[in-house]
């Protein structure tokens, strides 16, 4: 069945993502769990019924301290989804069942866990890492690498690590 042009269930399908994954989303994490790595919503579809769904305020946008836009489902969404999800095939929904009982803590890290690396004036790499969250910037911490092997090393056990850098960091200031 070819629902990436059938606008309500388009709908539905955004609200029932959000209800399954009960935590405020990124456009961009929107846009990649169901247009890249699934094909749940055309990408077109998804940035329209997006708009559509916070104007009829069944998705809340909010922007974070850094001024990041998060959106989460709001209790009419909620109520919408509950009442309609029957309209989704009873196949995709099993689908996206799946697909986040197994990818959302990865989902959420990618998300919280910002990570880049650069190359400095004088040859060295700089690695930025960040834990953000719908409030803001929890943690930024900017390394100096002396080559670009170390700085890659270092973005690539970021999002592994940040949680555990996070909770040393706390504990070392807080005692």
């Amino acid at each position: 069945m070819d629902l990436t042009n059938n606008t309500t269930v388009s709908k539905l399908v955004l609200l029932y993502v959000f209800d399954k994954m009960e935590m405020p989303l990124t456009e961009s994490t929107i846009t990649d769990l169901c247009c890249n790595r699934n094909t749940w919503i055309s990408y077109i579809t998804c940035k329209e019924v997006l708009a559509d769904l916070i104007e009829t305020g069944f998705i809340l946008e909010q922007a974070n301290s850094s001024g990041e836009k998060y959106y989460t489902i709001t209790t009419d969404g909620i109520a919408c989804v509950s009442y309609f999800f029957m309209k989704i095939p009873t196949s995709l929904r099993e689908e996206i069942n799946a697909f986040v009982k197994e990818n959302r803590i990865k989902m959420r890290k990618r998300q919280e866990y910002f990570r880049d690396y650069y190359k400095n004036a004088d040859g060295s790499y700089t690695v930025l890492m960040k834990i953000v969250d719908p409030m803001g910037t929890k943690l930024e911490l900017k390394l100096n690498a002396s080559n670009r092997a170390v700085a890659k090393s270092i973005y690539k056990k970021w999002e592994e690590k940040a949680s555990a850098v996070y909770a040393s960091i706390y504990d070392l200031l807080i005692d």
